[in-house]
């Protein structure tokens, strides 16, 4: 069975005000939340039900970036339109113009990232929240260990994401006291203090390498791996390629994960949590309490509706009257790139030439097909429907570890045929040849081919710079189009996005971020 397992509830003002996920068994029941009506913690955080929601507390953040009330700031998005595989699109250039901004690498304080910052730093405070109530003692040993390291785990994903986007910022592993600040410290350094805190969690062995169905949606030692070869491999730590190696092979000889048959199939409801399936970030419209001024809340994700064609006249199974907002259009070159008989383009790109709709800026009729809006997905929404399909976001599937294995083979002066076995197992699912040697870009090329539009696509590019041997990379990739949209090209400086205007007058101490 197949379940949403992963639920997010409003509770009171003792779990920050905001939203925390749930895990339930396969009913789908939502767990019931007492308001804890004031207690001192200590008088609250007594018991595993109590430390549980602190723990799914840590979790809710997942779910903000696509819409926290503030911004549109999908990852998915925020990643590709700064690749080559889709325009921003919208109403005009100046719709959600941070967008516009980024995709031509003429950002500023004004026009970044900026709801990310608060987003992925109040997931840090809640997983310190969650660790230091775990050390209190008030469960089983086993309840207690697991709940520190998903938090632990957790906590080390939210900073990867600043560190992938910012680069260099404020690092702590214990929440803040007044003035509520701290240091600064370069993107180098944060990695140097992310890299033991996430081999302490791997060494610990507490987290199985998949959880049951009854727990899908937590964080587990396979998605530690994951997240441990994706910042070495950021990072061109090739002291750790070793090592990222073996994970990335051990993940492969568990035989927990495999490559789902069916491509298509990966990114429909019945594909969630499939054995390809690492780590998804869950959605549900069944129950939705998200909606209009209440963005935090449980409930589904709006990016089906930001990346679909505007005043759809109904028809391949998203009925008529429904409101795309029309980002993400795909370019033409990414359907291209595919060869017939790939399988991939067709999950990939959703082709609706010759469809009649409402254009929107930069519209080419082909849109981001693998989140595409079905109005299946949000039939059982009681509030509003744009804001709640139930697409869950696939952040690590089984393909990505045979390309990684592929990869850090090369990397580390292992066998060309080796690595060309993983790939062709990817190529085969895909409908394509098997091949028997493979080089650093053709490995680039078959990454490029399978995560188009998962938001993997920008920051190889920007790894690529380090890699030797790779012709795609950001500087020779990521320059001036022929149609007049994208005029600046990406250069090292761009690397690193600028901090928000807000944060650096709420934080004088805070440095921009050269751009």
């Amino acid at each position: 069975m197949n379940t949403k397992n992963i639920k997010v509830l409003a509770v009171s003002s003792i779990l920050c005000c905001g939203t925390v996920a749930t895990f339930t068994a396969c009913s789908d029941d939502f767990l019931e939340v007492t308001k804890p009506d004031g207690e001192p913690l200590e008088e609250y955080y007594t018991n595993e039900s109590t430390l549980n929601e602190a723990l799914t507390s840590a979790y809710s953040p997942l779910h903000w970036p696509d819409w926290d009330g503030v911004a549109y700031n999908d990852l998915t998005v925020d990643a590709e339109i700064m690749g080559d595989d889709f325009w921003v699109g919208g109403a005009s250039n100046t719709d959600n113009q941070h967008w516009h901004r980024l995709f031509n690498f003429e950002a500023d304080g004004n026009n970044t990232l900026a709801t990310l910052w608060g987003d992925f730093y109040s997931g840090i405070k809640r997983c310190n929240d969650a660790i230091k109530y775990a050390s209190w003692g008030h469960g089983s040993s086993s309840f207690l260990s697991s709940m520190e390291m998903q938090a632990r785990l957790l906590r080390v994903y939210y900073y990867n994401i600043l560190w992938h986007y910012y680069g260099n910022v404020p690092f702590y592993l214990e929440n803040l006291t007044q003035p509520y600040t701290a240091t600064q410290i370069t993107a180098d350094e944060i990695y140097a203090n992310l890299m033991p805190e996430l081999e302490a969690v791997i060494a610990s062995k507490v987290l199985p390498m998949r959880w049951d169905d009854a727990n899908a949606g937590r964080v587990s030692q396979a998605m530690a791996y994951m997240l441990y070869a994706e910042m070495v491999m950021y990072q061109n730590d090739s002291s750790r390629y070793p090592q990222a190696l073996a994970y990335m092979k051990e993940l492969i000889a568990s035989g927990e994960y495999e490559l789902n048959p069916s491509f298509a199939n990966i990114f429909e409801e019945s594909g969630e949590w499939c054995k390809e399936s690492i780590f998804e970030i869950t959605y549900n419209d069944d129950q939705a309490q998200r909606d209009w001024g209440t963005s935090k809340f449980a409930g589904g994700s709006v990016f089906p509706t930001l990346c679909s064609p505007n005043a759809w006249p109904g028809g391949d199974g998203w009925d008529t009257g429904n409101d795309g907002w029309g980002f993400l259009p795909a370019r033409l070159e990414a359907y291209n790139m595919y060869s017939e008989g790939d399988v991939r383009r067709d999950v990939t790109i959703w082709d609706v030439r010759g469809v009649t709709y409402t254009e929107r800026y930069q519209d080419t009729h082909l849109w981001h097909g693998k989140y595409r809006p079905q109005s299946a997905n949000n039939v059982d929404c009681p509030t509003s429907k744009n804001l709640n399909y139930n697409n869950n976001k696939r952040i690590y599937r089984y393909a990505e570890t045979l390309l990684n294995a592929a990869e850090l083979l090369l990397q580390t002066g292992g066998s060309a045929t080796e690595a060309a076995g993983y790939v062709s197992q990817v190529r085969q699912r895909a409908g394509l040849a098997a091949v028997s040697s493979v080089t650093i870009d053709d490995i680039l090329t078959e990454r490029h081919l399978e995560f188009c539009g998962e938001g993997k696509r920008y920051f190889d590019l920007v790894r690529a710079e380090g890699i030797s041997g790779a012709t795609q990379k950001a500087t020779t990739v990521l320059v001036p189009d022929n149609y007049g949209y994208r005029t600046n090209s990406w250069t090292a400086s761009k690397k690193h996005i600028p901090l928000a205007q807000s944060e650096l007058d709420a934080d004088p101490s805070l440095k921009q971020n050269e751009y």
